[in-house]
């Protein structure tokens, strides 16, 4: 269980729990026995207790939808972790934040393309670092909000020019949906990036590999 801490007086603590507590279920866990806690403070080095607490939330959901277990999904997805971001083996119990990061990208991305519903709010569970972005792009999802979208060019695209045949290499990209695309325009966009704090991607040949983005000879651009 999550929560956070309130107060200490000399060798006593007090916990504010993130939901209720099942004392049943800790007596079970605890063979009958006095419980011990163990109390762990984030140090913004390795994996917070928030992080850990999301990849489980997302994790649980994701059973509660296959009727899988658990322990099956999270080796599932740290071994994914390993391939795709090039990591060494790492525990969820001390692993640095990026890594955790990294996991939780993975499960939104499967959740995502599986079209697998769960409970959490699922901006604030993604890191607002290039992953989110990436993530977004491919799965076509608003990097604000969430919702679908289509790519948003940080350079201004000319009139009559066909997007499928756009050279993208070198341009800045995002996601916007149809609103925040609306506002986008309306703000200006360097004024637009600023107020959600959203850094567009420049892509890059290997980019525009991964997320097929159409693309025209230098001779054949309009101009």
């Amino acid at each position: 269980m999550f929560g956070k801490l309130i107060k200490i007086s000399n060798s006593k603590v007090e916990i504010k729990l993130d939901e209720e507590l099942d004392m049943y279920k800790l007596q079970k866990l605890a063979n009958d026995k006095q419980p011990t806690v163990e109390l762990s403070v984030q140090d913004g080095r390795q994996i917070s207790p928030d992080q850990r607490k999301k990849i489980w939330a997302l994790i649980n959901d994701l059973c509660d939808y296959t009727g899988d277990i658990p322990d099956e999904w999270e080796k599932r997805f740290k071994y994914k972790t390993k391939c795709d971001f090039n990591v060494d083996q790492f525990s969820l119990s001390n692993c640095s934040m990026t890594i955790a990061n990294y996991v939780i990208l993975e499960i939104l991305d499967y959740l995502f393309t599986e079209d697998i519903p769960f409970k959490l709010k699922t901006w604030e569970s993604i890191p607002q670092e290039f992953p989110k972005q990436m993530l977004c792009i491919r799965q076509k999802r608003c990097v604000i909000c969430g919702k679908h979208a289509d790519i948003a060019h940080y350079q201004a695209v000319g009139s009559g020019r066909n997007r499928n045949k756009i050279n993208h290499v070198g341009m800045h990209i995002m996601t916007l949906c149809r609103d925040h695309h609306v506002e986008q325009h309306k703000l200006g966009i360097m004024t637009f990036c600023q107020k959600y704090h959203i850094r567009p991607i420049k892509v890059t040949e290997e980019i525009a590999r991964q997320l097929k983005l159409g693309r025209i000879d230098k001779d054949d651009e309009l101009s």
